[in-house]
């Protein structure tokens, strides 16, 4: 007998997701099935949502054409708890409270070889090429993607640890920011604020908090932000220049990436800065090719992190040392109510779902 789960899926892009009755899936072999407890609503399924990203000269670039297949699951921050095991999983137990490593990967490519799934060649990741975590349960291909977590950790607060704070935390050590170092963060949403935290606990570095909203720039002066420049209202090559004795500064990661932060983020660099592009609002960026080498400005893009460094912010967290912003809760059936609040900027943090 078939034994039911509810799963809000993408049926149509840029129509409402449809709560439909799946199928509750076996686990064999390695594989496990986690009852979830909490999901993550990330800016990426917004994409997902719609049906591909913002590419250069306006052409738009479908997900499809990346090897996503519609109807999805989305939804790729998942912490639960353990269900059933396939025959040869190991090292849990039913019960154990865990957070899920989504970015799985083929395994053979030299990313996965050298412990980067997440930069894998042919992805195969939870909630973006298979069924996700806006769901009842969902089955996790290996018991090596599973990370087991204290009773004292809060579970909504551990589900967002697997793409929002894990990419923040990529992105700072992208960065490689020393003590003195001046860092502009570009968005103060739940990366940018995430970005803050790590920052401000992990590096020493002064942290200047750009945006365009002056509540949220109040909400990163409070989780560390040093100085804050709303942009609207306040011309941010100016008043970087000001806040670094003229010299520019450090390093930009940019949470945004469009092409109108992206030209701002070259204007305001001290010579070998870094710029680390993470956001996917995407478009297109015209160089000055000269001063790339004269003064030595690296541009780096930044995608999450390995399953090492999700480990490294499980511990982080059990520890107190960094604290992820959860300001929304919502239902299964209110799946989609939340990603048009996330699209609409009306969620500061991160939001989730608790099936």
């Amino acid at each position: 007998m078939c034994v039911p789960m509810k799963a809000a899926r993408i049926v149509n892009v840029n129509e409402p997701l449809q709560i439909q009755q799946l199928e509750v899936p076996k686990p064999k072999g390695t594989e496990i099935l986690v009852r979830i407890a909490s999901s993550g609503v990330c800016h990426s399924d917004i994409h997902l949502w719609e049906g591909g990203y913002e590419g250069i000269e306006g052409q738009f670039l479908k997900a499809t054409d990346r090897g996503v297949r519609y109807p999805l699951t989305p939804g790729h921050e998942i912490a639960g708890v353990v269900e059933t095991m396939g025959e040869t999983a190991e090292g849990f137990s039913k019960g154990d409270r865990v957070i899920v490593y989504p970015w799985i990967g083929d395994g053979i490519c030299p990313a996965c070889r050298a412990g980067e799934e997440n930069l894998c060649d042919k992805p195969r990741s939870l909630g973006i090429y298979t069924e996700g975590g806006y769901a009842e349960y969902v089955l996790v291909p290996s018991h090596r993607y599973l990370i087991k977590i204290r009773d004292g950790l809060d579970i909504d607060l551990a589900a967002v640890l697997s793409c929002s704070v894990l990419t923040a935390y990529t992105a700072v050590r992208n960065a490689a920011l020393e003590p003195d170092s001046n860092v502009v963060i570009v968005g103060a949403g739940g990366l940018g604020l995430m970005a803050i935290q790590v920052a401000k606990a992990l590096t020493g570095a002064r942290i200047i908090a750009l945006d365009i909203d002056d509540d949220k720039l109040q909400i990163a002066r409070k989780n560390g932000a040093d100085m804050i420049i709303n942009s609207k209202k306040d011309d941010p090559m100016q008043r970087v220049m000001e806040l670094t004795d003229k010299l520019g500064a450090d390093a930009v990661i940019d949470f945004v990436n469009a092409s109108k932060t992206v030209e701002t983020d070259m204007q305001m660099l001290r010579r070998r800065a870094k710029v680390v592009l993470v956001g996917l609002f995407g478009g297109e960026l015209k160089l000055n090719l000269v001063s790339m080498p004269t003064r030595a400005h690296k541009l780096i893009g930044s995608y999450t992190g390995n399953l090492r460094d999700l480990s490294e912010l499980v511990s982080l967290a059990e520890r107190g040392i960094i604290k992820p912003i959860v300001s929304h809760k919502f239902k299964l059936e209110q799946a989609t109510e939340a990603l048009q609040m996330m699209k609409d900027g009306k969620i500061i943090g991160r939001g989730v779902l608790n099936p």
